[in-house]
């Protein structure tokens, strides 16, 4: 005898525990009024994963810090620093680099970029302000490796008369405005040197000297200037004298000399070898213009690595 199935006949099932109890084949209505989402096959969850009827909000996500890249930054800074100070400026040298290199490989990695940019900013600059001071210091350490101070003995009977000048003058002494006088001593670091005398007009005595000195040219004439050398260095194989002469005239122009290779009466032998305390003298020749010969100076130099002073020519 064949059975028929009912529906209605299915045993009652028991809620979950926890659950809220809902009659079954209520109406929607219904059920919202009683509190309970009806439930339509779909998420319950809004789109933002809040329930509908709760109020939790998920937390937001913090960004990741670039650590590589604050590393980077701080190095650069440090580095830009010590290529500021030429005392320090080797360690900027070499933290520079380094921050540029991280800044580099920080631009790969997760997270800000801003300090990363910063870093290669800085390190960049700092490069470059780093070669201007190293330029800087070894164009001082040319300076005073190659220049030596000339300090000025004026004859005893002129030092009172010559400070009052200065004074109206208003002008460094040594320089071409207010030059030393005729018998100043000149000393540099190994050289004491005097002008002794300088005779403006010697066209006579240089043409003797020589059979084959040539004549001035048409304006000019030759001034021959007297100089006594004294070596003061401590050098074991000694030094030659390697002062230099010039004729500044009163329009500005140099004469040296060295191009017309005269010899002079009494030539100063700038090759004798010399030790502590040796002296010699001579003369040099020199061709400068007639006109105004007396209103020009002279500018030497005690050696070839002293500042240059000026003095007088009568």
């Amino acid at each position: 005898m064949s059975q028929s199935f009912d529906p209605n006949s299915r045993p009652p099932q028991s809620p979950i525990q926890g659950q809220p109890q809902v009659p079954q084949n209520q109406d929607p209505a219904m059920q919202q009024a009683s509190g309970v989402p009806p439930y339509d096959g779909a998420n319950t969850y809004g789109a933002n994963g809040q329930y509908p009827g709760g109020s939790f909000v998920p937390p937001a996500r913090k960004r990741k810090k670039n650590v590589m890249g604050i590393v980077a930054f701080i190095i650069a800074i440090v580095g830009f620093i010590f290529a500021c100070i030429p005392g320090a400026l080797i360690m900027g040298w070499v933290l520079l680099p380094i921050a540029f290199l991280l800044a580099i490989i920080s631009f790969f990695l997760k997270g800000g970029k801003g300090l990363s940019i910063a870093a290669l900013i800085l390190s960049v600059v700092g490069t470059i302000v780093a070669i201007l001071v190293f330029l800087f210091v070894v164009a001082s350490s040319f300076d005073d490796a190659f220049s030596d101070d000339v300090s000025a003995e004026a004859p005893a009977e002129e030092v009172v008369a010559e400070a009052g000048e200065a004074e109206e003058a208003g002008a460094e002494e040594g320089t071409r405005e207010n030059p030393y006088s005729i018998g100043t001593k000149i000393s540099s670091d190994a050289w004491d040197m005097t002008i002794t005398n300088v005779t403006l007009d010697a066209t006579d005595e240089v043409l003797a000297e020589n059979e084959f000195n040539e004549k001035p040219d048409s304006g000019n004439q030759y001034m021959m200037v007297d100089v006594e050398m004294t070596y003061t260095g401590d050098a074991p194989d000694g030094e030659m004298p390697m002062a230099t002469f010039e004729y500044v005239s009163v329009g500005g122009n140099t004469f040296d000399g060295l191009d017309d290779m005269v010899v002079a009466p009494n030539a100063l032998d700038d090759m004798e070898n010399m030790y502590n305390g040796a002296t010699t003298s001579g003369s040099i020749a020199i061709q400068i213009p007639s006109e105004d010969a007396e209103a020009g100076v002279l500018a030497v130099n005690p050696d070839m690595f002293a500042d240059k002073v000026y003095v007088a020519v009568k």
